[in-house]
């Protein structure tokens, strides 16, 4: 017959305890300092008249609200591009637009999982041009609440005539 000790089996089990009642209290600090932690970029709104804004924003994934979209998940899990919620552009636009009070408006398109930015600042791309957004000097590939943003990068929305 196999006999275990019994001291062994004791501390063991005494760590396999104090693990899984230590796991929660670990997964709840991976949560508050995970990916979608704010971070600090800059953030560049080029018209075609000249700058609308420019400046350092602290931002993070969260929903989303303009007049004509309305309320959606911006965090870069749309389209199931990142796989935990991650700062995006169009949230910093949007964490710009309510901390420095100017508006912007975008449509949703669900077939997407994505907004359309439309106008910024009373500045509407209409039939003739875009808000295009790129991250440190590159157009995004994916829409602008699908982007992964990391601290320092440049944002821009660039209005661009077709």
């Amino acid at each position: 017959m196999f006999r275990i000790p019994v001291r062994r089996t004791l501390i063991t089990a005494t760590a396999l305890g104090l693990a899984l009642a230590s796991a929660p209290a670990v997964a709840q600090a991976q949560t508050k300092s995970g990916t979608n932690a704010r971070v600090q970029v800059s953030l560049t709104v080029q018209g075609p008249d000249g700058l609308l804004f420019k400046g350092k924003i602290r931002t993070h994934g969260h929903e989303v609200t303009t007049p004509t979209g309305g309320t959606h998940k911006c965090d870069g899990t749309n389209g199931a591009a990142n796989p935990t919620a991650v700062p995006t552009p169009t949230a910093a636009l949007d964490d710009a637009a309510r901390k420095r009070h100017f508006t912007w408006d975008g449509t949703w398109y669900a077939s997407f999982d994505d907004f359309s930015v439309d106008t910024i600042k009373n500045v509407s791309g209409g039939p003739s041009a875009y808000w295009n957004i790129s991250v440190n000097g590159t157009p995004t590939p994916v829409g602008g609440c699908q982007f992964k943003l990391k601290a320092g990068d440049k944002v821009a929305f660039t209005w661009t005539a077709f």
